[in-house]
């Protein structure tokens, strides 16, 4: 099993979002036994609060549903039990080294490193309007794609339908 953590400030917009998102495309690859997906906060600002309505609404449009998560902060052992922490922006990268456990460090990444983009942080949008979290969506879903390929190709793993999943859709 191959376990991903995704990490924002609050884990109420852009963290609970990349989860959705990479879910969906776990579930559709087939590989929902093989990788498993979280989200958190490196702070308590909204602890046990579902996602923000705006990120719901956007996700929603675009089928994706947010509405069963809820926020929660990281921990000491989630550094032990994730293959990968990915940040969505430096601060809470920064935040989150300082949190690693020794010889963890390793794990933690951004999350847009995964996407064939020059764009190196999601954005939060949480002060801002709809569009915002448009655009979050738009960010998570190429970069979830490409981190699929990257446990696709790292660790073996065998989607349903190589010639319909993202893995293979770079080819």
């Amino acid at each position: 099993m191959v376990r991903v953590l995704f990490v924002c400030m609050g884990n109420i917009c852009r963290s609970p979002t990349a989860q959705g998102v990479f879910e969906r495309l776990v579930e559709e690859a087939g590989l929902a036994d093989q990788i498993q997906a979280d989200s958190a906060g490196t702070h308590a600002y909204h602890v046990g609060e579902p996602p923000d309505p705006r990120a719901v609404e956007a996700a929603g449009r675009r089928g994706i549903e947010l509405s069963g998560l809820l926020a929660r902060q990281v921990t000491e052992a989630d550094f032990l039990e994730y293959d990968y922490i990915l940040a969505m922006d430096e601060a809470n990268r920064a935040d989150l080294l300082e949190l690693c456990l020794p010889g963890q460090e390793h794990k933690v990444r951004l999350f847009m490193e995964f996407a064939d983009l020059e764009i190196r942080e999601v954005p939060d949008p949480y002060y801002g309007g709809r569009q915002g979290f448009e655009r979050v969506l738009d960010l998570v879903e190429t970069a979830a794609q490409g981190l699929l390929r990257h446990l696709v190709e790292t660790h073996g793993l065998q989607p349903l339908d190589m010639g319909a999943s993202p893995a293979a859709s770079k080819a």
